[in-house]
């Protein structure tokens, strides 16, 4: 069985290449394609194995390492050309346009969705204005575009034969978008590089991301303001860093990118994990709890596959302030389980369960395919 594995794009290291990397371990002698590959050699030898990727014409095209987001009205083109006809079973991985590669009908394609595009689907308004294409020419080209990527995707929908979602919310989106059933396997999270805190819990909480406007550390940090005398400590960079830094409080601190070991060191010593976005999945508040650490979370999204309620963490159902200071509140005053039985709770979404569930799945879908096929 010759297999292919299509991503969107390799440019940055994040939860989904942390999937594909154990896809790949799942099936070692399979290709790899994408949209383009921008890894550096550690990263693919890292991640990839070291394996060589087959890109797209979006590869050779001016600024794409920067700018590849700025061609993704070509990506249903350049994802149609990639070729994989000698391969009995292609798996995309799949938050953009992976799902759409061309197959035919004596091969097995699975797709492992992150999400249907958000930003073409129920994120374009929010997309739309972070963008500043809310008006204008540009703005109007922007709808244009993203409405034919609708149609695009929701037509290369039905080529896929067994979806995969990585959480109950996108299983959801799926039903919804797609008109499609699919099965759920949560994401890999390497719960064996993090261990329970041998001493006492420090006063502080802790939340740590990439720092992009939906991840709403700027509203973590304005409710802590609102609470001089909890000490919260914040770990991540990205385009919001110099405006969080200008809003935090006497009691925030804000330590930028850092290295996998102090992230480990504040997320266990922490006496919460604080997390105030909707994610797919989200892997980060997995991790605090594979430090035994409870996890203080909005309570939508893929939290809600992660996180026992009153148990291994409190919910909030608000994005605001008020919403986040109740929640620490009630925090404060409740009893969760103890920090091994939240550890405990965490190893369901260890990388070996992701092995077991994946491959019992691809072979049970092979085996039926075969049949049809026969």
């Amino acid at each position: 069985m010759r297999v292919a594995i299509v991503h969107d794009w390799y440019v940055s290291l994040g939860g989904a290449e942390k999937v594909v990397r154990e896809i790949i371990s799942c099936f070692p002698d399979s290709d790899l394609f994408a949209i383009v590959d921008f890894l550096s050699e550690e990263d693919r030898e890292t991640y990839l194995f070291g394996k060589n990727v087959n890109t797209s014409f979006i590869q050779h095209l001016p600024k794409a390492k920067t700018k590849y987001r700025n061609y993704l009205s070509l990506m249903p083109i350049a994802i149609e050309q990639l070729d994989v006809t000698g391969y009995d079973l292609i798996i995309s991985s799949s938050h953009a346009v992976a799902k759409g590669v061309l197959t035919g009908p004596n091969q097995l394609h699975i797709c492992y969705c992150h999400s249907p595009i958000r930003y073409a689907w129920d994120l374009q308004f929010q997309y739309l204005q972070e963008s500043g294409l809310t008006s204008g020419i540009k703005g109007a080209l922007a709808r244009f575009i993203l409405h034919k990527i609708r149609r695009w995707d929701y037509r290369t929908s039905n080529s896929v034969d067994h979806f995969i979602a990585n959480s109950s919310f996108i299983r959801r989106r799926i039903k919804k978008i797609y008109r499609r059933d699919s099965v759920v396997i949560h994401p890999n999270v390497s719960t064996d590089d993090f261990e329970v805190s041998k001493v006492e819990k420090e006063e502080f909480y802790f939340t740590a991301s990439r720092m992009v406007p939906y991840k709403k550390i700027d509203l973590i940090v304005r409710s802590f303001n609102e609470m001089p005398d909890k000490k919260l400590v914040v770990i991540g960079a990205g385009p919001d860093y110099e405006k969080i830094s200008r809003i935090a409080g006497k009691n925030v601190k804000l330590l930028g990118y850092q290295s996998f070991s102090v992230l480990k060191e504040h997320m266990t010593k922490a006496k919460a994990f604080v997390f105030a976005a909707e994610e797919d999945f989200g892997i980060v508040p997995v991790e605090a709890q594979a430090c035994g650490t409870p996890v203080i979370g909005f309570g939508k999204g893929g939290l809600k596959d992660s996180v026992l309620d009153g148990e291994t963490g409190i919910f909030f159902h608000e994005q605001n302030v008020g919403a986040i200071k109740d929640a620490i509140n009630r925090f404060e005053s409740s009893t969760l389980l103890p920090q091994e039985e939240i550890r405990l709770h965490s190893k369901k979404f260890s990388t070996d369960r992701f092995h077991l569930e994946f491959k019992s799945f691809v072979e049970e879908a092979w085996k039926e395919h075969l049949k049809l096929i026969d």
